[in-house]
């Protein structure tokens, strides 16, 4: 018997018993079924962290604080010691956290490390409001941006970082309080951002909008204006006028470039040269890699039950091909008494138990794909509506047909048993069987 002809005899005799059969791939639908949400699920999520990762920063920068030596916040042993050289962390720690402040030395010293390409202080810049002159004024922050790190935008561009305009990109939740009729209309309005300088007289800077930011859990304009280096360097000034010049260049952190083909041990052994130092480097590896590290955690316990689903339908694979052994044992017989090897007897019945396995895995496949996606366009726009860009089941085709490959495999194996007893078959002895 031809290899074609071996498996259309198997594809056919797989329906011989049909309740017995269906029964069968049902149980394995449930497993694959199971499989491919949980696994799609770590998929979207996954994908949408790596999405973020450009709002976080580059993957070749890494954030350097200089910790204070009593911690980021309140402890509950009593309150903290008083440092003259600790600075609000902005987005560093918690609410109210300090750190020791970055000064020009500091920067040098950091350059001079081993590893380090580059090093730019983050500058904090603290805005009083902001106004389109519709009479209506909103608290706004000022984000930044480093090389590398992008914003998602809903219309326009990005700040031009080499240019002398002032420019900045505008978070869209702004857009229709600001008194623009849309995305696309803001963009190359004028927009006023009010600023406190050290004497308490407030400043006034006018700067155009070249963009609107989409809403992310990871974005630098999540509820601040992205500007751009001419911007940052206004508001800066701005701000400190009456600072005197020793305290004017006092930052909370600072990015520090490395190179982008850097190993994780190099990384690594960065980041203890940083630690040698007295600074912390923090890479967007570091800040993102709990979170999907859980997540993955999270998606292989589910795995772990989709998996034991698998396994249980392999008995019934068991089962329906033993018993199908059992009632065809006459037919065996004919076969290799008319030369067909035991090889060839053994494939027949290992190949029906694969095609088991394809069907129940394929109809688990298509279903988990349209239920996972009607339950991701549920989501966005209900419960999920607060994360912009979240498929919270995403599938990758890759893994789809691995799931599929992964199925038939342990359907195969389950069915090497009755497939072996169907080989071993004495012709003689067959052909007697009532």
């Amino acid at each position: 018997m031809k290899t074609l002809d071996l498996i259309g005899t198997a594809i056919s005799n797989t329906f011989r018993s049909k309740t017995r059969t269906i029964l069968t791939i049902l149980a394995i639908f449930v497993g694959a079924f199971t499989l491919t949400l949980t696994n799609g699920m770590g998929t979207g999520i996954n994908a949408y962290i790596d999405d973020t990762v450009s709002g976080v920063g580059a993957s070749d920068v890494m954030t350097v604080t200089k910790a204070s030596d009593a911690g980021l916040g309140a402890t509950d042993s009593g309150p903290i010691e008083y440092d003259p050289d600790a600075v609000a962390s902005g987005q560093v720690g918690p609410p109210g956290a300090t750190v020791v402040a970055l000064t020009p030395d500091d920067l040098s010293v950091l350059s001079d490390i081993d590893g380090v390409l580059d090093v730019q202080a983050t500058k904090s810049i603290s805005a009083d409001f902001i106004d389109a002159g519709n009479g209506s004024k909103f608290v706004v922050g000022v984000g930044s941006l480093v090389a590398g790190q992008s914003v998602v935008l809903t219309a326009g561009s990005g700040p031009d970082k080499s240019s002398d305009a002032l420019q900045l990109v505008l978070p869209v939740s702004y857009v229709e309080p600001l008194g623009f009729d849309s995305d696309s209309a803001a963009v190359g309005e004028t927009v006023t951002l009010a600023i406190t300088d050290a004497t308490r007289t407030q400043h006034f800077v006018d700067a155009a909008v070249v963009g609107v930011a989409e809403e992310s859990i990871a974005s630098p304009a999540g509820a601040s204006v992205v500007p751009n280096d001419a911007l940052t360097d206004e508001l800066f000034t701005t701000q400190n006028i009456g600072v005197p010049t020793d305290e004017v260049e006092r930052y909370a952190q600072a990015s520090v470039w490395f190179s982008p083909d850097a190993t994780d041990e190099q990384i690594t052994a960065l980041q203890d040269r940083l630690a040698d130092e007295g600074y912390t480097g923090t890479t967007v590896a570091d800040q993102l890699g709990a979170v999907k590290t859980v997540i993955d955690g999270i998606v292989l316990v589910l795995n772990a039950f989709a998996v034991i689903a698998l396994l249980a339908a392999s008995f019934g694979i068991v089962n329906t091909l033993l018993m199908s052994v059992q009632e065809r044992t006459r037919e065996i017989g004919l076969m290799k008494a008319m030369g067909m090897g035991s090889g060839r007897v053994f494939s027949l019945f290992s190949l029906e138990a694969a095609f088991i396995g394809f069907l129940g895995s394929a109809i688990g496949v298509i279903a988990a794909i349209l239920a996972g996606t009607g339950i991701s366009a549920a989501l966005s726009g209900s419960l999920l509506a607060d994360l912009p860009g979240l498929t919270l089941i995403a599938f990758d085709p890759a893994s789809v047909a691995v799931i599929i490959l992964v199925v038939m495999l342990i359907a195969f194996l389950a069915g090497t048993l009755p497939a072996a007893r169907a080989a071993k078959a004495d012709p003689v002895e067959s052909l007697r069987y009532e």
